[in-house]
């Protein structure tokens, strides 16, 4: 039996490294070694026309989405004092936190910067929404349930270019042609300080005759993945979809290519979003408007998220107003709270966010006193183990009961080495007699992991890691170390831990004990500081404590090192 197992976790152990080398190949832009894709990646590039995959309802007359226009330019010169009709053209707004780039056709948003924020590349600021070659990302508004104007209507535009000092807020409007006696009139205010964007949509009758349009909001993206995505650790990018009822539903983009995606066909709360590694974009509509929620592929390549809301019946010469938020930012917890409820949970923290949210909050009131993410990191570790100290003591008191009976144990493994039966007839009488438990070390250990694994998915989520240094050459902690010191200085507590604990009887497991932990430390080479960081107070601050028990209990702590005989 006991080799049966052996085999078993040998055979895991070896094709966990074998897809842990083929991830690295396709990391570094090669082809995979041992799995290849028959598929040829995708591009950004989006057909105009294209029609697949479109769901039946009144999401199927949504517009697909444009092509990206090879003419657009930015427009300069004067600010325009009025409302003029202009070609097709891309026009630039900014305020303190954000650049945002408009088409006049629909007067979509093609492309956010966000001007407090770093490309990971540090040499530019960081752009979320866009539209161009490489990437496809964008938030389209516009009327369905007739011919009406929609996101490829050429609007006219007015209003300012930049938030002025002393102002608090920026507006600009987009107002459409008269389309089968319908006007749209888009209100975009900006406001100073803010990510959230406030957008009114006028539904002006013109004809003769009442008209009942639908408004339509949605996310449109690639499929792509993220530039420098690792294949260490994995964060979910694409569509999401909130309401009261189900909460927060994620949304792969698989599940939408294979008609899977399983969301809210109706609500009268809640908001889409696009999600990714450390930002989010989302479309809100006040709570009591009832709306039809969608996710749809619109092409080879390209996904959409989005929400049609009925606009009353609006009489000749009436208008009708639809209020609506935008978002599009960092996923900075507190100011997801501020902006609609639930929008918070755009921040994924896994499986485990009830654990993860407190956590967070931990981290967030220690960093404003202490003013590092890297210390507020190591305080917050200290801070659990000492919350456990008293459970992870009783852990370590019984490896230290363990170490102690150890030589006893070897001596009776050999003189039954070719008696596999009585030898643990002898552990088990062993066991007994020192009032040992084998698995006592386990329990304590296994009640923790749930917060530690909480705490990972905190650093890993928290944007606030995005470019904060702690010391020295450590300059972002959402970075990998340059120089490795900080992931070698975690292999080598790690050996130092293992090296500390009684070695397994049975020779095979001890040589396991020794392999397993330098293959995950590997992983640590890729990991951001800031997790290589907590790892390394963690296991210092274990070998510290597992230190004083052992010499607490009379078991002077000896190194176990390996025998590879």
């Amino acid at each position: 039996m006991n080799d049966i197992r052996r085999t078993i976790l040998w055979v895991i152990f070896g094709f966990s490294m074998v897809m842990l080398w083929d991830q690295w190949q396709v990391h570094n832009g090669n082809k995979a070694t041992f799995f290849p894709s028959s598929k040829p990646a995708a591009t950004a590039s989006v057909p105009a026309a294209a029609s697949s995959s479109v769901p039946t309802g009144a999401a199927s007359a949504v517009p697909q989405a444009t092509a990206v226009p090879g003419a657009a330019a930015p427009a300069t010169g004067a600010v325009p004092t009025g409302p003029v009709t202009l070609p097709h053209e891309r026009i630039t707004v900014t305020t303190d936190l954000l650049r945002l780039t408009f088409d006049t056709e629909g007067g979509a948003l093609v492309r956010s910067e966000f001007l407090k924020q770093l490309a990971d590349d540090k040499s530019s600021t960081f752009v979320l929404l866009d539209q161009s070659n490489t990437r496809v990302y964008m938030a389209q508004t516009g009327l369905v349930g007739g011919d009406f104007p929609n996101h490829k209507t050429v609007m006219s535009v007015s209003g300012e270019r930049e938030l002025k000092d002393g102002a608090n807020e920026l507006v600009v409007k987009f107002e459409s042609p008269d389309k089968n006696g319908v006007k749209l009139v888009k209100t975009y205010t900006l406001k100073r300080g803010a990510y959230d964007v406030a957008v009114k949509h006028e539904v002006v009758n013109t004809g003769t005759a009442p008209v009942s349009p639908q408004l339509y909001l949605q996310l449109v993206r690639d499929g792509n993945k993220l530039p420098g995505e690792s294949s260490f650790y994995s964060t979910f990018t694409g569509p999401a979809v909130y309401t009261e009822a189900k909460k927060f539903h994620k949304v792969e983009f698989s599940d939408i290519e294979k008609g899977k995606a399983e969301i809210d066909k109706e609500s009268t709360n809640g908001y889409i979003a696009m999600v990714q590694h450390y930002f989010a974009s989302a479309w809100i509509l006040p709570d009591g408007i009832k709306r039809e929620l969608f996710v749809r592929k619109v092409d080879s390549n390209l996904y959409a998220v989005g929400m049609i809301a009925a606009v009353e019946a609006i009489a000749p010469g009436a208008t009708k107003a639809v209020d609506a938020k935008f978002f599009a930012g960092p996923q900075q917890e507190k100011l997801l709270e501020q902006i609609a409820p639930g929008l918070d949970l755009v921040k994924d923290y896994g499986w485990l966010t009830i654990l993860a949210k407190p956590l967070y909050w931990l981290m967030d009131k220690l960093h404003g006193f202490i003013g590092n993410w890297g210390w507020s990191i190591m305080a917050l570790v200290l801070i659990i183990k000492i919350a456990f100290y008293w459970l992870q003591a009783k852990g370590y008191e019984s490896m230290a009961k363990m170490k102690a009976i150890n030589p006893k144990v070897m001596a009776m493994r050999e003189r039954y080495k070719d008696s596999p039966q009585q030898m643990q007839q002898e552990m088990m009488k062993i066991y007994r007699e020192e009032k040992v438990n084998p698995m006592g070390g386990c329990l304590p250990i296994a009640v923790q992991i749930p917060v530690f694994i909480a705490l990972y998915w905190v650093l890993l989520s928290s944007v606030e890691m995005r470019g904060a240094p702690w010391i020295g050459w450590i300059h972002d902690l959402s970075a990998p170390d340059p120089y490795f010191l900080l992931p070698i200085l975690m292999t080598m507590t790690t050996l130092l831990q293992t090296a500390l604990n009684p070695a397994p009887p049975d020779p095979m497991q001890a040589k396991l004990m020794w392999f397993m932990p330098l293959a995950f430390s590997v992983m640590f080479f890729f990991f951001p500081s800031g997790l290589v960081l907590y790892w390394i107070t963690n296991n210092i601050l274990s070998i510290a404590q597992q230190w004083i028990i052992n010499t607490r209990m009379g078991v002077p702590p000896q190194f176990n090192l390996p025998k590879f005989k």
